[in-house]
């Protein structure tokens, strides 16, 4: 048996799926091929990606090579996956998360609190640029779109004074040099999900030697961790309009496994944000996730509305 893995054909996701494969070479014993599969949101690179619906846009079409059969599992960054499991695929495995922290790239070395005011800071992230106007509301924020390659060389060749990214992204392709600050999840809270991966296989007639690699693929505290997060996002979704930040760390282990969420709601202009944490069990991750949310609509957050079934 050959492992065919799909992914989307960017170099970023070329490059994570390739640590995947890597690993599930060594787990299995298998070969493992990559099959490339184009998205439509890799293909238009010039409309907004709310366009298209927002979440999913990088999903699906990796998802459908796996149903129809063309590839036996699919890797995606956890971050780019709806909240709804998707019928005849189960999330096999996360595997342990790189630093989820978002990184400013700057020119002349500036951070979110130096750069000067009318800055202009490119990102193609909602959640993002709130937060940034909620620090900084005398901050030029643009939407800005492409590989991290094209989002770099907005700042190296004066376009923007600065960009926003995800560090996993860089830490993959070996581009941390290019960060000038870390930005604190005080300032500034991740996506969902952001600096993991979810590799997905079908729910029926997976290959045995598969499946106990993907089983030993999976990290129990980067999966309570995310658990919690997305938990927190899906139970949000039905009543709210603004950007949502998660951040999940757990402690100790075993039965003792605890996960600590913070999560916030920032208005589109970022003049108004609600931020909260809670504490669970690690075994509890989703109740933990709807339990922030129910007190983060409790708080009359920006954006939010009460949800039937919300508090279930």
């Amino acid at each position: 048996m050959t492992i065919r893995l799909a992914t989307r054909g960017s170099l970023l996701a070329r490059t994570q799926s390739g640590h995947v494969a890597e690993a599930l070479r060594g787990l299995s014993g298998l070969p493992v091929e990559i099959v490339e599969v184009r998205s439509r949101g890799d293909a238009d690179q010039r409309t907004p990606l709310a366009s298209f619906g927002g979440v999913g846009v990088f999903v699906a079409a990796v998802r459908e090579a796996v149903l129809r059969g063309d590839a036996d599992v699919a890797v995606h960054s956890l971050k780019d996956l709806p909240t709804e499991p998707a019928a005849g695929l189960v999330l096999a495995a996360i595997p342990a998360r790189e630093d989820p922290r978002d990184v400013l790239v700057s020119r002349a070395g500036a951070t979110v609190l130096t750069l000067p005011p009318g800055a202009r800071v490119g990102t193609g992230s909602p959640r993002r640029a709130a937060q940034l106007l909620a620090v900084r509301p005398d901050l030029d924020v643009v939407p800005v779109r492409g590989n991290v390659d094209t989002r770099l060389r907005t700042v190296t060749d004066g376009t923007l004074d600065a960009v926003v990214l995800a560090r996993a992204g860089l830490a993959r392709l070996d581009r941390l040099d290019a960060v000038t600050e870390a930005i604190d999840p005080a300032l500034m809270l991740p996506a969902p999900g952001q600096g993991a991966l979810a590799v997905e296989c079908r729910d029926v007639d997976v290959d045995a030697a598969l499946l106990d690699a993907l089983r030993s693929l999976d990290d129990a505290a980067t999966r309570a961790a995310v658990t919690a997060e997305r938990s927190l996002l899906a139970t949000l979704e039905a009543g709210c309009s603004a950007p949502v930040g998660a951040y999940a760390t757990v402690t100790g282990d075993g039965a003792g496994m605890l996960v600590h969420l913070t999560g916030t709601v920032v208005s589109l202009d970022g003049r108004t944000q609600v931020r909260k944490s809670v504490t669970g069990a690690a075994g509890d991750a989703v109740a933990v996730g709807r339990e922030l949310a129910r007190d983060l609509l409790a708080s009359g957050a920006p954006g939010l509305s009460p949800v039937r079934g919300s508090a279930s």
